[in-house]
């Protein structure tokens, strides 16, 4: 079942230190001034603010619980970005966080993934409560503050450079050709055709683009991915197309996305979660340090 809504007890979080909040990205240790234990179903209550906005698909795979959160929110060196927010979603197939493109929608994709810490509230994603445990079993893509390509870099570039981390320290890697491209990127493109191994990244057209981002973040094949804007791309065929490629990437494993636009879930997703009502666009500054 996929649950959502505002928390209801939002005082009984502790807040983090100063230098906490100057630096939300995680570093190590538990989520929130809170225990982060597993919580059984009846140590949880649920949120009586506004009924969540949920539109339920067909699953095709056995649901379990993918993230379990209570009272998450976060604050940067500016202000409120997000919260506090109920939050919980089944594992498997495409779940679809509907919200308003902005920093409160980054923030909360990059936290669900291990890669924002968070100011209060306890957070469970696939059994575990620790964000380094979080990181080691996800990955995230098309997110440019954590994966932006500079406009000089090509495909053999990129490729290279992400074999090379992959690689144990010795290992000579050499640039890679047209081969090491499909062995990266073929399970992730599908029937979408796999991009010249010379062009330039920020020339490809935008589904090839985030098809090559998503390739390279997600080379060790996690249980759960998360992928940033798909909003980003203007043509309605290739959204269509991008958001089919996730669908079955889905099949195996979970997928989170987040879009701005309405998803109708008989496109074999497994929910759309409406969270325009409380993920507002907030403001970048506050995701930043403070001079």
């Amino acid at each position: 079942m996929t649950h959502y809504g505002q928390h209801s007890d939002a005082g009984a979080w502790d807040e983090l230190s100063d230098e906490q909040l100057e630096d939300p990205f995680v570093a190590d240790g538990n989520y929130g001034g809170t225990s982060a234990g597993t919580a059984g179903p009846d140590d949880l209550e649920t949120s009586p603010y506004g009924a969540p906005a949920v539109q339920q698909a067909v699953a095709r795979q056995t649901p379990g619980t993918l993230v379990s959160a209570r009272g998450i929110e976060l604050h940067g060196p500016w202000g409120h970005v997000f919260g506090p927010l109920d939050l919980d979603l089944d594992a498997g197939g495409v779940t679809v966080l509907a919200a308003q493109a902005g920093a409160a929608r980054t923030a909360l994709l990059m936290a669900l993934c291990g890669r924002m810490r968070l100011t209060r509230g306890s957070l469970t994603v696939l059994g575990e409560d620790r964000p380094q445990k979080i990181i080691a079993r996800s990955a995230i893509a098309c997110m440019n503050e954590l994966d932006e390509v500079r406009p000089s870099v090509t495909v053999r570039d990129l490729v290279t450079e992400q074999k090379r981390w992959d690689s144990p320290w010795y290992k000579f890697v050499p640039r890679v050709r047209e081969d090491g491209v499909a062995e990266m990127c073929e399970e992730i493109f599908g029937d979408v055709p796999l991009p010249p191994l010379e062009a330039f990244v920020d020339d490809l057209p935008e589904l090839q683009q985030l098809l090559l981002r998503i390739s390279v973040a997600d080379t060790r094949r996690p249980p759960l991915l998360v992928v940033g804007r798909i909003d980003r791309i203007a043509d309605n065929v290739e959204r269509a197309t991008l958001l089919d490629r996730l669908v079955a990437l889905g099949e195996n494993r979970s997928v989170i996305v987040g879009d701005v636009n309405p998803v109708d879930p008989t496109v074999g997703v497994r929910a759309v979660v409406d969270m325009h009502d409380l993920l507002g666009p907030g403001d970048i500054g506050v995701l930043t340090k403070r001079k």
